[in-house]
Formats: C-alpha cells, sequence, structure tokens
C-alpha cells in the first residue's frame, strides 16, 4: 500500500505540472520600485513571451528531474533536500506560466516530451548512487544559473516583471546548488557535463519557438 500511495502521489504531482494546476507557496516577484514601467511593444513582448516560454519548459524539467531523483533514492537524508527544492521549483513552474498569461503567451506544445525526457535522466541520475544524484543536482543548478543569466541579459529593458521572477529564480537555484555540494556532491566527469549542457541547448532552442 505504502509503494502505491506513493505513486499515487508522484502521478498526481505530474498531472499538475504538465496542467499547469501547480500552485506557488510564496508570492509572484515584484520589481524592486513596485512599478512594471511602461507597456512593452509587440516586438519586446514577443521576445519576452519566448523567453519565459523557455524557462517554463526549463521548470517543468526540475519538476521531471527532482520527482524521478526523489523516487530512485532510498536515502533518508536526500530525499527531504530534493523534496525542497522541488518545492521551491513549483513556485518557479507557477511563477513563469502566470508571467506567459499576462504576455498573453502560451507554454511549449512540447511540455509532455520535455518532462518524460528529463524524469528519465533523473532516475537514471538518482540510481547511480546518492553523491552522484547530488553532483548531478549540483551541476544543474549551476548551468540552470548561467542560463538565467544570459536570459536576464536578453530580456528587453521595460519587462521589469519578467526580470524580477528572473531574479528570484536565479537566487534560488544558487541555493540548490550550494545545498546540493554541502551535502557532498561529487563533481561530474566532464563529458556528462557536456553532455548536459548539450540536451539543455537543445530544449532552450527549441521551445523558443514550440
Amino acid at each position: 500500500m505504502i509503494f502505491f500511495d506513493r505513486l499515487i502521489v508522484q502521478l498526481d504531482r505530474s498531472v499538475r505540472v504538465l496542467t499547469g494546476t501547480v500552485r506557488a507557496a510564496r508570492p509572484i516577484p515584484k520589481p524592486e520600485n513596485g512599478t512594471l514601467r511602461a507597456a512593452l511593444s509587440t516586438r519586446d513582448g514577443r521576445r519576452a513571451a519566448a523567453l519565459m516560454r523557455v524557462n517554463h519548459a526549463g521548470e517543468i524539467c526540475a519538476q521531471a528531474l527532482y520527482q524521478a531523483q526523489y523516487c530512485a533514492t532510498r536515502s533518508a537524508f536526500l530525499k527531504p533536500l530534493l523534496e525542497r527544492a522541488a518545492r521551491e521549483e513549483e513556485d518557479h513552474l507557477n511563477w513563469t506560466l502566470k508571467r506567459l498569461e499576462a504576455l498573453g503567451a502560451r507554454p511549449s506544445w512540447l511540455s509532455p516530451l520535455w518532462y518524460g525526457g528529463a524524469f528519465t535522466i533523473g532516475w537514471l541520475a538518482g540510481k547511480a548512487g546518492d553523491r552522484a544524484s547530488l553532483g548531478f543536482m549540483a551541476e544543474t543548478e549551476r548551468q540552470v544559473t548561467q542560463h538565467l543569466e544570459r536570459q536576464l541579459a536578453r530580456l528587453p529593458v521595460d519587462d521589469a516583471a519578467s526580470r524580477a521572477i528572473l531574479e528570484q529564480m536565479r537566487l534560488d537555484e544558487m541555493g540548490h546548488a550550494h545545498a546540493a555540494h554541502h551535502a557532498g556532491a561529487i563533481k561530474l566527469p566532464r563529458p556528462v557535463r557536456d553532455l548536459m549542457r548539450a540536451a539543455a541547448r537543445m530544449m532552450t532552442r527549441t521551445a523558443y519557438y514550440i
């Protein structure tokens, strides 16, 4: 019964992730000055929407990765760490979706594909052992932090609302990487890191348009 209870919980979470019904525990970040600046031009609005669609797709992947790693490990120490990170990523998922809606845009049509692929990768990472799983978590969050820094540089100057969201996401991702390192993460081999980067690049370039 315990196994089936856990299976139902994970299936429920997967459905909520893919249907956009995940709730945020924290309010959506606002610009420091409390204003949203001027309305975006059509061109800037499209660019902001495409960038936020990429970030929303990334959060779909984050949910799948953490859920898979959580299911794969038997460590009573690692499970709470993964669960806490996944909860913060749920905030990110909700925030990016809300911002997409505000921009009059849609999520990626390939969300189920992103979720399934990321879940498979997360499961393999989890089965490689706890220190390797933590190393995967640390490297993922390091690459995500770099990605968000690039996204912030590409955002339209007047899109203060999206910028506030991405800034908080960047801080959270840095915290997840630090927590993984502190818990005993190993450094992944360079070929693995390069493969992770290539897979992320493929996803971001595709989700920008589709």
